[in-house]
């Protein structure tokens, strides 16, 4: 089965019917993950078939579920995105969202801004620095397998707006980290979810700050 097969067939099975420029873009994308990877050292995986089901897929799998909590137009912020996941994935299947992918490694902030450049998104941008020094305010935080989550939110919550929602991806529930949150933090939502192709354990932890 074809590469374009393998991720149309991976995202109807997220509830996803990619358009044709978004079936393009995510490809190139994983092509030039893959071609940078041998300088930039982007990822551990080094075939097209694991970057498409456990990079590209996986990111895929919170649009859905992103459309639902969050339907109109955000800056979202995507901490340690590495090579930029799901930060670019998200770019590209909602041109809605302005999305700054941030790591505190400079090459990694850069291969962002050439994928931006190379696939023509003017809302995708590459952010050199480390969350707690960052000013700003942005609607959506996200990060995948960035922190424990008590981390992720206590370096990143003055950046939260007002109303904003935080989107942490994990592996298994991580009801140790859980258990350790501060009251402040309003855990709402624990989504599991299920990746085509990809046999582990996945889930979204939704939080919000407490009202008042």
């Amino acid at each position: 089965m074809s590469s374009e097969q393998v991720l149309r067939d991976g995202a109807a099975g997220l509830g996803l019917r990619l358009s044709d420029p978004q079936c393009e873009r995510l490809l190139a994308y994983g092509a030039l993950i893959l071609k940078w990877n041998k300088v930039y050292n982007l990822t551990a995986l080094r075939d097209p078939a694991s970057v498409l089901t456990h990079h590209l897929l996986d990111s895929l799998s919170v649009i859905a579920p992103l459309a639902r909590e969050w339907p109109g137009r955000a800056a979202l912020l995507d901490v340690g995105a590495g090579a930029g996941l799901p930060g670019v994935v998200v770019a590209i299947l909602r041109d809605d969202i302005t999305v700054s992918c941030l790591d505190a490694v400079a090459k990694k902030a850069a291969f962002v801004q050439q994928v931006a450049g190379e696939l023509q998104l003017p809302n995708l941008r590459g952010l050199h620095a480390r969350v707690e020094s960052l000013t700003g305010r942005y609607e959506l935080i996200s990060a995948r397998a960035f922190a424990s989550l008590p981390a992720f939110f206590a370096g990143s919550k003055h950046l939260l707006a007002p109303g904003g929602v935080w989107m942490a991806m994990k592996g298994k529930r991580p009801d140790e980290e859980l258990a350790q949150l501060p009251a402040e933090i309003d855990v709402f939502h624990v989504e599991q979810l299920t990746i085509p192709g990809l046999d582990a354990e996945r889930c979204i932890v939704w939080a919000r700050k407490q009202a008042g």
